[in-house]
């Protein structure tokens, strides 16, 4: 009885998972240049300084973090251009070079209170951001693995090493991209299915405990409720 209801379980999640869902998609120009501002005031402001005038760019924030968005039809193919960087009283001009334009993806840090630009993002920044989701991840599938009733501690030993290394390559992957969540769903749910096929076949060989059905259905509804924290993250947290 018990194993019929893995079954029925099973069997319901993949009729979820593989039920066609209508999408709306348009031919949206990508972001020629991501700027993510550091050690700003809460006034900050970036404008494009162009032969016009000072022209506004796109503008979002997550969390401690705010992003300016740049397009190509704003900055032109003149190699590199000029923003006007405001805030708290200060203002000043900050030159962006050709070498932060020929690279996908393209993202710089600037440092408000240095006045200086890095190409793409501050390690410290990536290993704090990869490590918090990491940490999310393993409690959220750590929970489930507890609930399936595995108690060994080789299995454990087997969940945390095949997690780690996962849910750690996802993560830092994610990281590689722009940190724009409108972007990075379509990874992630793209490399979900992959940890999906890879823990499954960990489970499988690595852990005893238990009937394979038990072990194949915890990887299905942990990486489920993993792909819902992770596009709930990505939404509130930077990435």
């Amino acid at each position: 009885m018990k194993q019929n209801r893995y079954r029925v379980l099973v069997l319901v999640l993949a009729v979820i998972c593989l039920v066609p869902a209508i999408a709306c998609t348009n031919a949206a120009e990508p972001p020629a240049l991501v700027v993510i501002m550091t050690n700003a005031p809460a006034d900050a402001e970036v404008s494009l300084v162009t032969a016009a005038g000072l022209a506004e760019v796109s503008k979002s924030r997550v969390a401690w973090e705010t992003y300016y968005v740049f397009y190509h039809r704003d900055i032109g193919t003149s190699g590199e251009f000029t923003l006007q960087v405001s805030g708290n009283g200060v203002r000043y001009e900050q030159t962006v070079g050709v070498q932060y334009l020929n690279s996908y993806p393209g993202v710089i840090t600037l440092d408000f209170a240095a006045q200086t630009i890095a190409g793409g993002k501050l390690l410290s920044r990536s290993i704090l951001l990869v490590g918090l989701r990491v940490i999310f991840t393993l409690v959220i599938e750590g929970l489930v693995f507890y609930l399936f009733g595995f108690r060994e501690k080789r299995s454990w030993r087997v969940f945390l090493a095949m997690n780690l290394l996962t849910q750690g390559l996802l993560n830092i992957a994610l990281n590689g991209g722009l940190p724009l969540a409108v972007y990075l769903m379509f990874k992630l749910i793209i490399m979900e299915f992959w940890v999906f096929v890879a823990e499954t076949a960990g489970a499988l060989v690595l852990i005893k405990e238990h009937r394979r059905l038990r072990r194949v259905a915890f990887v299905l509804i942990a990486n489920l409720l993993s792909l819902v924290l992770g596009g709930y993250l990505i939404t509130v947290l930077p990435v």
